[in-house]
């Protein structure tokens, strides 16, 4: 065993640090959520310790409905007592959770001084749980019985006054909505969420969200208002892909329960009925797929408040329930996230105006004007604009199939009602663009200023970093994100113009760059639950997710519709939660089962293979079976956490299957080389292990041979892109993986960024210029980002402490790279990893190693470590593994590296 001593000469500098205690608390992964459905809900937190060894050598819960008493560490409904344990996820197990009931909690551990650190209280509280619960009734307008509601353009108003008689302690308002909605009272709008709630399988789930109301409400009189948009439930669009077909299609309804609390003790419940008066809206059409139309001649100032006269409206009518499974929308939600102002203006003429953004965003724009009764403007959005200022919307509107002018494609209608400045930003629609051409039919007149633009997307928060030595690697990691951000609204995306769809394949390709970047798990729930919606009774599963039936007969195999495997394979990996994996468990069984059933002589043919290939063709079989294998041995190695025992050696045995069929077709073993030896080809077998391992190292070496015989750029579609990085850095080739990731000339993901100033990820690689006629907001080719904080900062999951329990650093000092600043805040805390070259053969490395948290250093053959301290100054003993490694207990470093 052999130790690293060091003692640097800053020793004396004052170190400050932050209190000892847990934090980060969070119930089902959000933080003092309202309205949650879990029986069982999780609670997490971190622990901050910046001391050296910072552990938590046990925890103990303490939930009550009383604050005060939680404090003091007595909790009603459950008290863990002290577990000797280092998780910091437990699943609560107290007394039956009691429905809109807001509970209290807190944490408190033993440190590694065994001192009972206390955290401060959070709370959550429950929703209605199921559909017994509710008192409202489904309501919607009168033109849902008239025959023709699906067609309908006018989004419906809907409104309710009430008296409250005693002072209020507390309110809640739980609404589900098949379509969309805006809720208000007393005329205010209700939370800064948009396109509530999330898309679903509307007929077998419908989801609910639950908002804290009491500061709305007013002694006496008050009004409830609702605005109902049509989203996914009544698409009024045509596309190819039937969303205007689908079954659960319908006039848009909702039901309601606003609980009111009083100081007394008792509650009242104003709930949605044929009390409710009902009107047309001045939105006088809207699809969440092509734009939104306002007429704001049509406008009914305080139709939300108290002694609006609603004499001309009529009653609402009631209407059967979406589904009979109503649920707690649980995740981060769709926000407003980034306001983006106007780069560049160009006035045309008095008629017709620019403005470009400066970036291609997904979202809506906002636009203040001035001009005469009926004035009509439309903003046309787009990614594009031709010479001649002319924007060009052919490359997103590709599958709009319209049946007359009525709903032109990317484009919102304004029509002016003359009073004074208004403004317009759509409420039911988003689109992806950089670029809003205003055209008026009567002068205005417009300014920079005019018109903003919000960044709109799920609000997830953003848990790690990337910055380097090299502008065009931190584009690229910006434009990547942007691009994933772009393509997450409550589901991923493929893109947020052309489709909006669920696209399985695109999804779980960027699975690891999103994890690494944003705290994704509670859409990834959401989506898996979307999965089991859509599976099929024989395990097919379609390959858009949510859908309306399209994508059940075409590219249904495992490189797309494996995200039912590898998603929550990903979660489990990242977060140390098997809730998800164990959820999808029988789904993932039934998935492979019916693979296996395709595939019985071990190789699948189901599927679409390397998709958007630079020039070498994979075969679609190859890829598929690549996927297939991976599939399977997720299962497997779930059948084994979950102690299937059966299931671990049958999936055992199937994935020997594959790969053993897979060797045999495709593998030449003289040569060492997979069917035609294309980079797509060699990195996939590499990648995910179907390589034999006595062939490895030479499979390795004909890929590296292969990517220089292509002037080190890249020769691969959508599945080689994900492997070909990896494949290369994880098998000593780490510098000619990062001259393919850095290039800026075409085919590279960088020719983009540099000759294109892209600040998205393109669909084609060479979609520059004018050539531009596919998606410039894509996310399929992203994975190069997630490859930043495994190569560049080496922040690796370790297999067998998932959650970053104990993690892997094995960062790669790449020769044309002086700098890389990775970070990654983890469930455990934030990761640090940043290198500089000093010289050209010493490394300063610095690393964070979260409380209760360790790692394993693994240093580039040729590399050792030279000196070792901590920031704080204080000697510090690193033990070497027998693997040659070094073990990083918690705590923050600074290394010393030579060869």
């Amino acid at each position: 065993m052999k130790k690293v001593i060091f003692l640097t000469a800053c020793a004396c500098h004052l170190f400050v640090q932050a209190q000892v205690q847990p934090v980060h608390l969070r119930c089902e992964y959000l933080v003092q959520p309202v309205g949650i459905d879990a029986v069982n809900p999780r609670l997490t937190w971190q622990f901050q310790d910046e001391r050296y060894g910072a552990v938590q050598k046990s925890y103990r819960i303490i939930v009550g409905t009383d604050s005060s008493a939680v404090v003091n560490g007595n909790g009603d409904v459950w008290d863990s007592r002290e577990t000797l344990s280092d998780a910091m996820l437990a699943i609560y197990q107290g007394q039956q959770l009691q429905a809109c009931t807001r509970y209290y909690w807190q944490v408190q551990i033993r440190d590694k001084d065994n001192e009972v650190r206390k955290s401060a209280v959070a709370a959550f509280e429950t929703g209605l749980f199921n559909i017994d619960n509710w008192h409202g009734y489904w309501i919607g307008d009168g033109e849902t019985t008239s025959g023709n509601g699906i067609n309908v353009k006018p989004a419906p108003y809907f409104r309710k006054e009430f008296q409250t008689s005693k002072r209020i302690r507390s309110a809640r308002a739980y609404i589900a909505v098949a379509g969309l909605y805006e809720l208000y009272i007393n005329g205010s709008r209700i939370g800064d969420h948009r396109l509530d709630p999330m898309y679903t399988h509307f007929d077998r789930r419908t989801l609910y969200v639950t908002y804290d109301v009491t500061a709305a409400l007013q002694n006496g009189k008050n009004a409830i208002g609702v605005l109902l948009g049509n989203g996914w439930y009544n698409l009024q669009s045509t596309a190819v892909w039937f969303f205007h077909r689908a079954p659960w299609r319908d006039r848009p309804q909702f039901c309601l329960d606003l609980r009111i609390t009083y100081d007394d003790g008792t509650t009242e419940i104003v709930k949605s009925d044929r009390d409710w008066t009902t009107a047309l809206s001045p939105v006088i059409f809207n699809s969440i797929y092509t734009g939104e139309h306002y007429d704001a001649r049509r406008e009914q100032p305080g139709w939300n408040t108290v002694g609006f006269d609603d004499s001309k409206w009529v009653k609402a009518v009631y209407r059967q329930a979406p589904s009979q499974n109503i649920v707690a929308q649980t995740l981060h939600p769709i926000r407003n996230v980034e306001k983006i102002p106007v780069k560049t203006f160009k006035k045309i003429n008095s008629q017709r105006y620019i403005f470009d953004l400066g970036r291609n965003i997904s979202g809506v724009s906002q636009i203040r004007v001035k001009g005469a009764e009926g004035t009509t403007l439309r903003l046309v959005h787009s990614e594009i604009l031709r010479k001649g200022d002319s924007v060009d919307i052919r490359n997103i509107a590709e599958h709009y199939r319209p049946t007359d002018d009525t709903d032109p494609f990317s484009t919102d209608i304004f029509i002016l009602s003359g009073k004074g400045e208004e403004e317009f930003m759509p409420r039911f629609n988003y689109k992806g663009f950089q670029y809003v051409e205003v055209t008026s039919d009567k002068p205005v007149e417009l300014t920079a200023n005019s018109l903003t633009g919000w960044f709109m997307h799920s609000d997830m928060p953003p848990v790690g970093r990337v910055e380097t030595s090299n502008p065009t690697i931190n584009k690229l990691w910006y434009a990547a994100n942007n691009s994933y951000l772009s393509n997450m609204f409550g589901y991923p995306t493929d893109c947020p113009h052309r489709e909006k769809n669920g696209w399985t394949g695109d999804a779980n390709y960027a699975v690891d760059l999103g994890l690494y970047n944003f705290d994704g798990i509670t859409v990834y729930e959401k989506w898996l639950a979307d999965h089991k919606d859509a599976q099929q009774p024989n395990g097919l599963l379609p390959n858009i997710i949510p859908t309306s039936g399209w994508g059940l007969d075409w590219a249904t195999g495992p490189d797309w519709t494996g995200s039912v495997a590898i998603i929550p394979w990903a979660i489990y990996e990242f977060y140390g939660d098997s809730r998800l994996l164990h959820s999808m468990y029988d789904n993932i069984r039934r998935y492979v089962d019916w693979l296996d059933a395709l595939s019985p002589d071990g190789i699948c043919s189901q599927g679409l293979g390397d998709w958007v290939p630079i020039k070498s063709q994979t075969p679609q079989p190859y890829t598929t079976t690549v996927y297939y294998y991976r599939v399977v041995t997720i299962l497997a190695k779930a059948a084994k956490l979950f102690e299937h025992k059966d299931d671990y050696e049958k999936y055992s045995a199937l994935a020997e299957k594959i790969r053993k069929a897979f060797n045999d077709k495709y593998l030449n073993r003289e040569t060492a080389i997979y069917h035609d030896g294309n980079q797509t080809e060699m990195s996939t077998a590499l990648l995910w292990g179907l390589a034999p391992d006595e062939l490895r190292q030479k499979v390795a070496d004909n890929l590296a041979k292969r990517v220089i015989a292509d002037n080190s750029h890249l020769d691969v579609g959508l599945l080689g892109t994900k492997a070909i990085f990896h494949a290369l850095s994880e098998n000593g080739y780490a510098d000619l993986a990062y001259t393919v990731a850095a290039q800026e000339t075409a085919p590279s993901l960088g020719y983009m960024i540099i000759k294109d100033n892209a600040t998205t990820l393109y669909e084609d690689w060479y979609a520059i210029g004018e050539r531009k006629e596919s998606s410039l907001n894509h996310i399929m080719f992203g994975e190069v980002n997630a490859w930043f904080y495994k190569a560049l900062g080496g922040i690796r999951i370790d297999p067998e402490h998932p959650g970053f329990k104990k993690f892997l650093l094995q960062p790669h000092f790449v020769e044309k790279l002086n700098e890389a600043n990775v970070s990654y805040d983890s469930p455990r805390g934030k990761i640090v990893s940043h290198w500089t070259r000093q010289k050209k053969n010493t490394v300063n490395y610095q690393v964070t190693v979260p409380a209760n948290s360790a790692a394993t250093l693994i240093l580039p053959d040729g590399y050792k470590l030279k000196k070792a301290a901590l920031t704080s100054g204080n000697k510090v003993d690193l033990t070497m593994t027998s693997k040659g490694g070094y073990e990083l207990p918690a705590g923050s470093y600074l290394l010393e590296i030579t060869r």
